[in-house]
């Protein structure tokens, strides 16, 4: 699990709806392995390797507006799928990307590549 504030508009929302607005948020990522095989210290993989994705994080979405980092619209929805392609090529056991805006909002994406 990683974290990171950043802010975003939502565009294309009727008037007055508030995600329509400048607003920011302080994201919670899950991200989620899946192997029907665990390796020798029963494993899917060792946390530590995911510190590309953590400094990723950090340096690419830490403190910054979504609108200018994001392809497309910075949804919540849309966030976790970016972040699932840019790392599923390093990560062959990435099966989910899952966001959360706030404790009651939540958006996953996984891709089912059978």
């Amino acid at each position: 699990m990683f974290s990171f504030s950043a802010s975003h508009v939502l565009n294309g929302l009727p008037e007055g709806h508030q995600c329509g607005r400048f607003h920011g948020h302080n994201y919670v990522i899950i991200v989620e392995l899946r192997s029907d095989l665990l390796d020798g210290t029963s494993f899917v993989l060792d946390y530590g390797k995911l510190d590309p994705i953590k400094n990723w994080i950090a340096d690419t979405l830490e403190h910054r507006h979504l609108n200018e980092i994001v392809p497309g619209q910075p949804s919540a929805e849309n966030i976790a799928k970016w972040i699932f392609h840019t790392w599923k090529g390093q990560y062959p056991k990435l099966h989910a990307i899952e966001i959360k805006e706030t404790d009651k909002t939540t958006a996953r994406y996984e891709y089912d590549n059978r």
